[in-house]
């Protein structure tokens, strides 16, 4: 679907709720605040968010109460993140524990926000209430309910997560404390999920896995929009790797489920002939391992271990290179994979949740997912075929690139939500819009 163009007079007023939301960290954060900020080019948006953020919002030059409320829910929200870090048992560990401690702290951030916007959306101040993060579907909304009764329209997502394990990597798993990942299907039975669904106006899913999980009564008003997407300020360069072998990287926390020792065994016998470079960027407890995993294969020779870096550094390195070779096994957004493919680099991914529904035919490869052995082996004849015949990468690269600025940038993303507030507005006669 083309972009609609929004007349100024139609733009909407909008509560957005981002209780994460920071311009200057990662991962859901940094969703919350891109997509927040590029919503102000299509509405009129008041972010509200939590109290931890406020100072990153002041110095990104927004002003606190015309742009944005900071709501303080410390009180809860302190013991309740100290209570998770505790039971996740390692840091980066155990993230499903973490969601559900947030899944319970929660309420009382909307409880707050309600008293101190419900006046303003009774009285018809806000034409839409947009609640953006938590971007999990475990995490109901009290303030879904209150919309509804003030007759005030409400949006629901992106929503993402809960992406199964895929069979045969129970080990990486236990490695990354995932007990409670066993019983998440659980919160399907919570009543506050059904009241969110029921009085949402239109729910965002950002896989099509979190899609299914939607119950068929609520899927008219369900639409699919991934959640992630890249700001080209960030990421403007075009990959131009030199002359020589084959150039791939890794970019993530080296952690078992993102794969990277299965990219080393695969890598392995080209990077020790010299038909191929790796640059392994990020760092993680697995670090220790990989390098003496290198050393075992003999595979010391072009592998570089970078550790983490800035995003700057990080665009120069994957700048100079063919290909993003990433076979993570659990990758809800894929944020990693649309930054490649902006840059011009091709992903090779696992077939399997974010990635394989962000890479389409001719923007990169995919490896089926299988078991681990199955992964290595796609992998290995994936980057073997691409050593000895480069040819193609170029047209996948340029599609890739072409693809992320026609569905991808947050502009782009603001603007596909402005259809969707357009269509609850004009009071949803016609099937809700389709982006993908």
């Amino acid at each position: 679907m083309q972009d609609a163009a929004v007349p100024v007079s139609a733009r909407p007023r909008v509560l957005a709720i981002a209780e994460a939301a920071n311009p200057e960290w990662v991962s859901v954060p940094l969703v919350g605040w891109s997509l927040a900020s590029a919503l102000r080019e299509v509405a009129d948006v008041h972010v509200v968010t939590q109290v931890r953020n406020r100072d990153a919002f002041l110095r990104a030059g927004l002003a606190e109460g015309r742009d944005f409320t900071a709501i303080d829910s410390e009180t809860f929200a302190r013991p309740m993140w100290k209570l998770a870090e505790r039971l996740r048992m390692g840091a980066g560990k155990g993230w499903t524990m973490v969601q559900a401690i947030n899944a319970l702290s929660y309420p009382w951030f909307e409880r707050l926000v309600w008293q101190r916007f419900g006046g303003a959306i009774r009285a018809g101040e806000f034409d839409i209430v947009h609640r953006i993060t938590p971007l999990s579907p475990t995490v109901s909304s009290s303030l879904a309910g209150h919309c509804a009764r003030a007759g005030t329209l409400f949006v629901l997502g992106p929503l993402n997560g809960g992406v199964p394990w895929p069979e045969g990597f129970d080990a990486e798993r236990r490695r990354e404390k995932e007990w409670l990942s066993y019983l998440r299907s659980a919160y399907k039975l919570m009543p506050g999920r059904e009241a969110t669904l029921r009085n949402a106006s239109a729910v965002l899913t950002g896989s099509r896995h979190t899609e299914g999980e939607i119950p068929a009564r609520h899927r008219h008003k369900t639409i699919y929009l991934p959640e992630n997407a890249i700001d080209p300020a960030r990421f403007n360069r075009t990959a131009a790797p030199g002359p020589g072998p084959l150039r791939a990287c890794f970019v993530g926390r080296l952690v078992p489920y993102k794969g990277p020792d299965m990219l080393l065994q695969a890598a392995a016998p080209l990077l020790r002939d010299g038909r191929m470079t790796l640059d392994m960027i990020g760092d993680g407890p697995m670090m220790p391992d990989l390098v003496g995993q290198a050393r075992q294969l003999g595979a010391e020779r072009g592998l570089t271990f970078h550790g983490w870096k800035d995003h700057r550094e990080v665009q120069d390195i994957m700048a100079g290179c063919h290909v993003l070779s990433f076979p993570s096994i659990r990758e809800f957004g894929g944020g990693v994979v649309l930054e490649a493919m902006a840059l011009g680099v091709v992903p090779l991914i696992v077939d399997y949740a974010g990635p394989g529904e962000l890479v389409v035919s001719g923007t990169g490869l995919k490896v089926p997912c299988g078991t681990r052995e199955q992964i290595v082996a796609g992998f290995a004849d994936a980057l073997a075929r691409l050593a000895d015949d480069p040819s193609g990468l170029p047209g996948m690269a340029h599609a890739a690139r072409d693809r992320v600025q026609s569905h991808f940038t947050w502009a782009r993303k603001a603007r596909q939500i402005a259809e969707v507030y357009a269509w609850l507005r004009s009071g949803r006669s016609d099937a809700p819009p389709v982006f993908f």
